[in-house]
């Protein structure tokens, strides 16, 4: 998918570390650095707090466990921007209103 002008992509920390430990896994420590770089250069990071945490647990329980506690704090931190569609192959976030998935 390509970024439209002005348009900004959002990743929070669990995500970063789900996503380079799964390419670190499958294509090693290189491939890892390599998107790890990209979060950093490209992204603009989001760190769970406490309270983001909590309300990711929150979520975690209201979809009786059928979302990742990630996803959970994903979903936390698109309601408190007030983002709406969010970058996935992951289809659970499918089962989320208000949420609009692009693969």
């Amino acid at each position: 998918m390509r970024k439209e002008a002005g348009e900004a992509y959002l990743v929070h920390d669990l995500v970063m570390a789900e996503a380079v430990t799964i390419v670190g896994a499958r294509s090693g420590g290189k491939a890892a650095l390599t998107l790890y770089e990209y979060f950093v250069d490209a992204c603009e990071i989001a760190f769970v707090d406490r309270a983001l945490f909590e309300e990711a647990m929150a979520l975690h329980l209201r979809y009786d466990g059928s979302l990742s506690v990630a996803d959970c704090a994903s979903v936390a931190v698109m309601a408190r921007r007030r983002i709406r569609t969010i970058v996935s192959f992951d289809r659970d976030f499918d089962k989320v209103r208000g949420i609009r998935r692009i693969r």
